[in-house]
Protein backbone atom coordinates (compact mmCIF):
# COMPACT_ATOMS: atom_id res chain seq x y z
CA UNK A 1 0.00 0.00 0.00
CA UNK A 2 1.42 3.41 -0.94
CA UNK A 3 1.47 6.33 1.49
CA UNK A 4 -1.34 8.18 -0.23
CA UNK A 5 -3.75 5.25 0.04
CA UNK A 6 -2.69 4.64 3.64
CA UNK A 7 -3.54 8.19 4.71
CA UNK A 8 -6.80 8.21 2.75
CA UNK A 9 -7.95 4.97 4.37
CA UNK A 10 -7.15 6.28 7.85
CA UNK A 11 -8.88 9.60 7.08
CA UNK A 12 -12.04 7.70 6.16
CA UNK A 13 -11.84 5.80 9.44
CA UNK A 14 -11.44 9.01 11.47
CA UNK A 15 -14.27 10.66 9.54
CA UNK A 16 -16.53 7.73 10.40
CA UNK A 17 -15.70 8.15 14.09
CA UNK A 18 -16.21 11.92 13.93
CA UNK A 19 -19.65 11.65 12.35
CA UNK A 20 -20.88 8.78 14.51
CA UNK A 21 -23.86 8.86 16.85
CA UNK A 22 -21.41 8.47 19.73
CA UNK A 23 -19.68 11.74 18.84
CA UNK A 24 -23.05 13.47 18.64
CA UNK A 25 -23.82 12.19 22.14
CA UNK A 26 -20.54 13.60 23.39
CA UNK A 27 -21.14 16.98 21.75
CA UNK A 28 -24.52 17.25 23.44
CA UNK A 29 -23.04 16.18 26.79
CA UNK A 30 -20.27 18.81 26.72
CA UNK A 31 -22.60 21.53 25.44
CA UNK A 32 -24.92 21.09 28.39
CA UNK A 33 -22.12 20.47 30.87
CA UNK A 34 -20.20 23.64 30.03
CA UNK A 35 -23.47 25.54 30.35
CA UNK A 36 -23.62 24.36 33.98
CA UNK A 37 -26.24 21.66 33.40
CA UNK A 38 -24.86 18.68 35.30
CA UNK A 39 -25.94 15.13 34.59
CA UNK A 40 -22.73 13.22 35.28
CA UNK A 41 -19.03 14.06 34.94
CA UNK A 42 -17.61 13.82 31.41
CA UNK A 43 -14.21 12.12 31.16
CA UNK A 44 -11.42 13.51 29.00
CA UNK A 45 -8.18 11.62 28.38
CA UNK A 46 -5.99 14.52 27.32
CA UNK A 47 -2.53 12.94 27.22
CA UNK A 48 -1.57 9.53 25.87
CA UNK A 49 2.11 8.45 25.64
CA UNK A 50 1.34 6.72 22.37
CA UNK A 51 5.01 6.37 21.47
CA UNK A 52 5.46 3.85 24.29
CA UNK A 53 3.17 1.22 22.88
CA UNK A 54 2.26 2.00 19.29
CA UNK A 55 2.87 -1.00 17.06
CA UNK A 56 5.76 0.15 14.88
CA UNK A 57 4.53 -2.19 12.15
CA UNK A 58 1.41 -0.03 11.92
CA UNK A 59 3.46 2.98 10.83
CA UNK A 60 3.74 2.75 7.06
CA UNK A 61 4.58 6.32 6.02
CA UNK A 62 8.16 7.52 5.69
CA UNK A 63 7.42 11.10 4.62
CA UNK A 64 7.61 13.15 7.88
CA UNK A 65 4.41 15.17 7.35
CA UNK A 66 2.44 12.09 6.35
CA UNK A 67 3.88 10.04 9.19
CA UNK A 68 2.73 12.68 11.68
CA UNK A 69 -0.76 12.62 10.18
CA UNK A 70 -0.76 8.82 10.17
CA UNK A 71 0.11 8.70 13.88
CA UNK A 72 -2.66 11.20 14.68
CA UNK A 73 -5.17 9.05 12.82
CA UNK A 74 -3.92 5.92 14.61
CA UNK A 75 -4.30 7.80 17.90
CA UNK A 76 -7.95 8.38 16.99
CA UNK A 77 -8.33 4.63 16.47
CA UNK A 78 -6.87 4.01 19.93
CA UNK A 79 -9.12 6.66 21.45
CA UNK A 80 -12.19 4.79 20.27
CA UNK A 81 -11.15 1.91 22.56
CA UNK A 82 -11.15 4.17 25.61
CA UNK A 83 -14.79 5.20 25.68
CA UNK A 84 -14.09 8.48 27.37
CA UNK A 85 -15.84 11.66 26.19
CA UNK A 86 -13.17 13.11 23.92
CA UNK A 87 -14.65 14.51 20.72
CA UNK A 88 -12.95 13.60 17.45
CA UNK A 89 -13.79 16.38 15.01
CA UNK A 90 -14.53 15.85 11.28
CA UNK A 91 -11.76 18.05 9.89
CA UNK A 92 -7.99 18.50 9.91
CA UNK A 93 -6.16 21.76 10.54
CA UNK A 94 -3.20 23.28 8.71
CA UNK A 95 -1.40 26.16 10.44
CA UNK A 96 -0.96 29.28 8.33
CA UNK A 97 2.63 30.41 7.88
CA UNK A 98 2.83 33.63 9.87
CA UNK A 99 5.75 35.99 9.45
CA UNK A 100 7.91 36.37 12.54
CA UNK A 101 11.48 37.07 13.59
CA UNK A 102 13.72 34.03 13.05
CA UNK A 103 14.87 34.46 16.65
CA UNK A 104 11.36 34.06 18.04
CA UNK A 105 8.03 35.85 18.20
CA UNK A 106 9.47 38.50 20.58
CA UNK A 107 12.63 38.92 18.53
CA UNK A 108 14.70 36.99 21.09
CA UNK A 109 15.03 33.24 21.74
CA UNK A 110 12.37 31.79 24.04
CA UNK A 111 12.79 28.07 24.47
CA UNK A 112 13.91 25.25 26.72
CA UNK A 113 16.94 23.04 26.38
CA UNK A 114 16.64 19.61 24.82
CA UNK A 115 15.01 17.14 27.17
CA UNK A 116 17.22 14.69 29.00
CA UNK A 117 16.11 11.05 29.45
CA UNK A 118 13.01 11.11 31.61
CA UNK A 119 11.62 14.27 30.07
CA UNK A 120 13.22 17.14 32.00
CA UNK A 121 14.48 20.33 30.35
CA UNK A 122 15.86 23.60 31.67
CA UNK A 123 15.18 27.23 30.86
CA UNK A 124 17.57 28.96 28.45
CA UNK A 125 16.80 32.66 29.13
CA UNK A 126 17.83 35.34 26.67
CA UNK A 127 16.89 38.47 28.68
CA UNK A 128 19.93 38.45 30.93
CA UNK A 129 20.32 42.18 31.62
CA UNK A 130 17.75 44.91 32.14
CA UNK A 131 18.79 46.66 28.93
CA UNK A 132 18.01 43.49 26.93
CA UNK A 133 14.38 44.55 27.07
CA UNK A 134 15.21 47.08 24.36
CA UNK A 135 15.88 44.22 21.93
CA UNK A 136 12.32 42.93 22.11
CA UNK A 137 10.10 43.46 19.10
CA UNK A 138 7.08 41.74 17.57
CA UNK A 139 6.18 41.78 13.90
CA UNK A 140 2.68 42.77 12.83
CA UNK A 141 0.27 39.99 11.96
CA UNK A 142 0.95 38.90 8.40
CA UNK A 143 0.25 35.60 6.67
CA UNK A 144 2.65 34.31 4.04
CA UNK A 145 -0.10 33.34 1.63
CA UNK A 146 2.17 31.49 -0.79
CA UNK A 147 3.59 29.09 1.81
CA UNK A 148 0.19 28.73 3.47
CA UNK A 149 -1.45 27.81 0.15
CA UNK A 150 1.24 25.22 -0.51
CA UNK A 151 0.56 23.63 2.89
CA UNK A 152 -3.17 23.67 2.32
CA UNK A 153 -3.02 22.34 -1.24
CA UNK A 154 -0.74 19.48 -0.23
CA UNK A 155 -3.19 18.18 2.38
CA UNK A 156 -6.35 19.13 0.53
CA UNK A 157 -5.23 17.27 -2.58
CA UNK A 158 -4.56 14.24 -0.41
CA UNK A 159 -7.75 13.99 1.68
CA UNK A 160 -9.88 17.06 0.96
CA UNK A 161 -12.56 14.94 -0.72
CA UNK A 162 -12.82 12.83 2.45
CA UNK A 163 -12.70 15.45 5.20
CA UNK A 164 -12.44 19.26 5.23
CA UNK A 165 -9.04 20.89 5.57
CA UNK A 166 -9.14 24.14 7.54
CA UNK A 167 -6.40 26.76 7.79
CA UNK A 168 -5.72 28.15 11.28
CA UNK A 169 -4.97 31.83 10.60
CA UNK A 170 -4.96 33.27 14.12
CA UNK A 171 -1.99 35.43 15.09
CA UNK A 172 1.03 33.80 16.70
CA UNK A 173 0.38 35.61 19.98
CA UNK A 174 -3.29 34.61 19.93
CA UNK A 175 -2.70 30.89 20.24
CA UNK A 176 -2.66 28.72 23.35
CA UNK A 177 0.50 28.80 25.51
CA UNK A 178 1.70 31.89 23.66
CA UNK A 179 -1.09 34.26 24.68
CA UNK A 180 -0.91 33.63 28.44
CA UNK A 181 2.28 35.73 28.96
CA UNK A 182 3.47 33.41 31.73
CA UNK A 183 4.83 30.60 29.55
CA UNK A 184 7.06 32.72 27.32
CA UNK A 185 7.98 35.13 30.13
CA UNK A 186 9.71 32.30 31.98
CA UNK A 187 11.43 31.17 28.79
CA UNK A 188 12.68 34.68 28.03
CA UNK A 189 13.78 35.57 31.55
CA UNK A 190 14.20 32.32 33.48
CA UNK A 191 11.86 30.94 36.12
CA UNK A 192 14.01 31.60 39.19
CA UNK A 193 15.00 35.04 37.92
CA UNK A 194 11.35 36.16 37.80
CA UNK A 195 11.10 35.31 41.49
CA UNK A 196 13.93 37.76 42.16
CA UNK A 197 12.58 40.37 39.75
CA UNK A 198 9.32 40.92 41.63
CA UNK A 199 11.42 42.19 44.56
CA UNK A 200 14.61 43.53 42.96
CA UNK A 201 13.20 45.33 39.90
CA UNK A 202 9.37 45.41 40.06
CA UNK A 203 9.02 48.52 37.87
CA UNK A 204 11.20 46.94 35.19
CA UNK A 205 9.18 43.71 35.31
CA UNK A 206 5.93 45.65 35.01
CA UNK A 207 7.34 47.31 31.91
CA UNK A 208 8.18 43.92 30.40
CA UNK A 209 4.75 42.51 31.23
CA UNK A 210 3.01 45.57 29.81
CA UNK A 211 4.96 45.20 26.57
CA UNK A 212 4.03 41.53 26.23
CA UNK A 213 0.38 42.22 26.99
CA UNK A 214 0.21 45.02 24.42
CA UNK A 215 1.63 42.80 21.68
CA UNK A 216 -0.81 39.98 22.44
CA UNK A 217 -3.71 42.42 22.24
CA UNK A 218 -2.23 43.80 19.02
CA UNK A 219 -2.17 40.35 17.42
CA UNK A 220 -5.73 39.66 18.55
CA UNK A 221 -6.96 42.92 17.05
CA UNK A 222 -5.01 42.39 13.84
CA UNK A 223 -6.29 38.83 13.56
CA UNK A 224 -9.87 40.04 13.88
CA UNK A 225 -9.31 42.83 11.33
CA UNK A 226 -7.95 40.24 8.88
CA UNK A 227 -10.89 37.87 9.56
CA UNK A 228 -8.39 35.37 10.94
CA UNK A 229 -10.36 33.92 13.87
CA UNK A 230 -12.51 30.89 13.07
CA UNK A 231 -14.61 28.42 15.01
CA UNK A 232 -11.67 26.00 14.98
CA UNK A 233 -9.88 28.45 17.31
CA UNK A 234 -11.84 27.66 20.48
CA UNK A 235 -9.46 26.81 23.34
CA UNK A 236 -10.45 25.63 26.82
CA UNK A 237 -8.28 22.57 27.56
CA UNK A 238 -11.35 20.36 27.30
CA UNK A 239 -14.12 20.04 24.74
CA UNK A 240 -14.99 23.68 23.86
CA UNK A 241 -18.74 23.41 23.59
CA UNK A 242 -21.40 25.50 25.35
CA UNK A 243 -24.88 26.74 24.53
CA UNK A 244 -23.70 30.34 24.80
CA UNK A 245 -21.25 30.01 21.89
CA UNK A 246 -21.27 28.55 18.41
CA UNK A 247 -19.71 25.07 18.46
CA UNK A 248 -16.37 24.26 16.84
CA UNK A 249 -16.80 23.89 13.10
CA UNK A 250 -14.92 24.03 9.82
CA UNK A 251 -15.88 26.09 6.80
CA UNK A 252 -18.01 28.61 8.68
CA UNK A 253 -16.15 31.84 7.94
CA UNK A 254 -14.58 34.24 10.40
CA UNK A 255 -15.70 35.16 13.91
CA UNK A 256 -14.62 37.58 16.62
CA UNK A 257 -12.79 36.57 19.79
CA UNK A 258 -16.06 37.22 21.65
CA UNK A 259 -17.50 34.19 19.86
CA UNK A 260 -14.73 31.90 21.10
CA UNK A 261 -13.59 30.11 24.21
CA UNK A 262 -10.36 31.54 25.62
CA UNK A 263 -7.87 29.76 27.85
CA UNK A 264 -4.90 30.67 30.02
CA UNK A 265 -2.82 29.36 32.88
CA UNK A 266 0.12 30.59 34.93
CA UNK A 267 1.99 27.44 35.82
CA UNK A 268 5.23 29.37 36.21
CA UNK A 269 3.61 31.41 39.02
CA UNK A 270 2.51 28.45 41.10
CA UNK A 271 5.06 29.30 43.83
CA UNK A 272 4.03 32.97 43.96
CA UNK A 273 1.55 34.00 46.63
CA UNK A 274 -1.89 35.34 45.64
CA UNK A 275 -0.92 39.03 45.87
CA UNK A 276 2.19 38.64 43.71
CA UNK A 277 0.33 36.40 41.26
CA UNK A 278 -2.35 39.07 40.86
CA UNK A 279 0.04 42.00 40.52
CA UNK A 280 2.64 40.42 38.27
CA UNK A 281 0.55 38.07 36.13
CA UNK A 282 -3.22 37.91 36.44
CA UNK A 283 -3.80 41.66 36.11
CA UNK A 284 -2.02 41.45 32.74
CA UNK A 285 -3.89 38.34 31.61
CA UNK A 286 -7.34 39.59 32.57
CA UNK A 287 -7.84 42.24 29.83
CA UNK A 288 -6.82 39.65 27.23
CA UNK A 289 -9.13 36.95 28.57
CA UNK A 290 -12.09 39.30 28.76
CA UNK A 291 -11.91 39.71 24.96
CA UNK A 292 -13.22 36.13 24.65
CA UNK A 293 -16.75 34.84 25.04
CA UNK A 294 -16.14 32.23 27.74
CA UNK A 295 -12.92 31.43 29.58
CA UNK A 296 -11.21 28.42 31.14
CA UNK A 297 -8.33 28.96 33.56
CA UNK A 298 -5.60 26.77 34.98
CA UNK A 299 -3.42 23.81 34.08
CA UNK A 300 -1.02 22.00 36.44
CA UNK A 301 -0.61 24.82 38.95
CA UNK A 302 -2.22 24.83 42.39
CA UNK A 303 -4.95 27.50 42.33
CA UNK A 304 -6.35 26.77 45.80
CA UNK A 305 -5.57 30.23 47.18
CA UNK A 306 -5.99 32.12 43.91
CA UNK A 307 -9.53 31.17 42.95
CA UNK A 308 -11.01 34.35 44.45
CA UNK A 309 -8.74 36.38 42.17
CA UNK A 310 -9.58 34.34 39.08
CA UNK A 311 -13.31 34.62 39.82
CA UNK A 312 -13.09 38.34 39.08
CA UNK A 313 -13.16 37.41 35.38
CA UNK A 314 -16.61 38.33 34.10
CA UNK A 315 -16.64 35.56 31.51
CA UNK A 316 -15.04 32.79 33.59
CA UNK A 317 -16.65 29.37 33.13
CA UNK A 318 -14.07 26.63 33.90
CA UNK A 319 -11.47 26.36 36.72
CA UNK A 320 -8.77 23.68 36.89
CA UNK A 321 -8.17 21.71 40.08
CA UNK A 322 -4.78 20.08 39.62
CA UNK A 323 -3.23 17.11 41.45
CA UNK A 324 -1.39 19.63 43.65
CA UNK A 325 -4.49 21.54 44.75
CA UNK A 326 -6.59 21.11 47.89
CA UNK A 327 -9.65 19.51 46.29
CA UNK A 328 -11.99 20.26 49.19
CA UNK A 329 -11.05 23.94 49.48
CA UNK A 330 -11.31 24.38 45.72
CA UNK A 331 -14.73 22.71 45.56
CA UNK A 332 -16.01 24.93 48.37
CA UNK A 333 -14.99 28.05 46.43
CA UNK A 334 -16.16 26.91 43.01
CA UNK A 335 -19.50 25.34 43.97
CA UNK A 336 -21.93 25.17 41.07
CA UNK A 337 -21.08 28.65 39.75
CA UNK A 338 -18.34 27.35 37.44
CA UNK A 339 -17.27 24.05 35.94
CA UNK A 340 -14.66 22.36 38.12
CA UNK A 341 -12.10 20.58 35.95
CA UNK A 342 -10.64 17.91 38.22
CA UNK A 343 -7.26 16.45 37.22
CA UNK A 344 -6.29 13.28 39.15
CA UNK A 345 -2.59 12.55 39.49
CA UNK A 346 -1.50 10.48 36.46
CA UNK A 347 1.39 8.96 38.41
CA UNK A 348 -0.95 7.21 40.82
CA UNK A 349 -3.61 6.60 38.18
CA UNK A 350 -1.86 4.89 35.28
CA UNK A 351 1.89 5.47 35.12
CA UNK A 352 3.07 2.40 37.05
CA UNK A 353 0.16 0.02 36.80
CA UNK A 354 -3.47 0.57 37.79
CA UNK A 355 -4.28 -0.03 41.45
CA UNK A 356 -8.02 -0.58 41.16
CA UNK A 357 -8.76 -0.27 44.88
CA UNK A 358 -6.81 2.98 45.11
CA UNK A 359 -8.46 4.46 42.02
CA UNK A 360 -11.96 3.64 43.26
CA UNK A 361 -11.20 5.08 46.71
CA UNK A 362 -9.81 8.30 45.20
CA UNK A 363 -12.82 8.68 42.92
CA UNK A 364 -15.39 8.07 45.65
CA UNK A 365 -13.72 10.51 48.03
CA UNK A 366 -13.60 13.18 45.33
CA UNK A 367 -17.22 12.54 44.31
CA UNK A 368 -18.28 12.98 47.95
CA UNK A 369 -16.57 16.37 48.08
CA UNK A 370 -17.99 17.53 44.76
CA UNK A 371 -21.51 16.38 45.58
CA UNK A 372 -21.41 18.08 48.98
CA UNK A 373 -20.63 21.36 47.21
CA UNK A 374 -23.06 20.76 44.30
CA UNK A 375 -20.16 21.00 41.85
CA UNK A 376 -20.50 20.77 38.09
CA UNK A 377 -17.32 18.80 37.48
CA UNK A 378 -15.53 16.76 34.87
CA UNK A 379 -12.48 14.50 35.02
CA UNK A 380 -9.36 15.12 32.93
CA UNK A 381 -6.43 12.72 32.82
CA UNK A 382 -3.51 14.77 31.58
CA UNK A 383 0.29 14.94 31.71
CA UNK A 384 0.60 11.19 31.35
CA UNK A 385 4.33 10.98 30.68
CA UNK A 386 4.42 7.19 30.88
CA UNK A 387 2.23 4.12 31.26
CA UNK A 388 5.33 1.91 31.51
CA UNK A 389 4.59 0.61 28.04
CA UNK A 390 1.16 -0.79 28.99
CA UNK A 391 -1.37 0.23 26.34
CA UNK A 392 -4.19 -1.18 28.48
CA UNK A 393 -3.46 1.00 31.53
CA UNK A 394 -5.52 3.97 30.34
CA UNK A 395 -8.22 1.62 29.01
CA UNK A 396 -8.50 -0.03 32.42
CA UNK A 397 -8.46 3.28 34.31
CA UNK A 398 -11.20 4.69 32.08
CA UNK A 399 -13.32 1.56 32.62
CA UNK A 400 -13.02 1.94 36.40
CA UNK A 401 -13.93 5.63 36.20
CA UNK A 402 -16.95 4.77 34.06
CA UNK A 403 -18.09 2.14 36.54
CA UNK A 404 -17.84 4.58 39.44
CA UNK A 405 -19.75 7.24 37.49
CA UNK A 406 -22.46 4.70 36.66
CA UNK A 407 -22.62 3.67 40.30
CA UNK A 408 -22.98 7.24 41.57
CA UNK A 409 -24.78 9.26 38.90
CA UNK A 410 -26.83 7.02 36.62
Amino acid sequence: MNERMRIRDLAKETMEYAQSDEMQRRRKLWTNHNSLEFAYPPVYIRAIPFHEFIDKNEIKCQTPTLRSLEINFLMNRYRMKLYDDTIIEPWVVVRAHLKSSPLGVYGMPAHLSDKVPGGAAKFMPSILKEEDIEKLHVMDYEVDEKVTKERFDHLNDLIGDIMPVEVDRQGILSSMWVNDISTILAQLRGLEQIMWDVYDRPAWLHRLLSFMQSKILMHMEQTESANGFKLINHQNQAMPYARELQPPAAGKGSVSAKQLWGYMAAQEFTTFGPALFKEFMFDYQKPILERYGLVAYGCCEDLTYKIDIIKSLKNLRRIAVSPFADVKKCAEQIGNHYVLSWRPNPSTAVSFGVDEDYVRKELREAFDIFDANKCVFDITLKDVETVSGDENAIVKWTRIVREEIERRYK
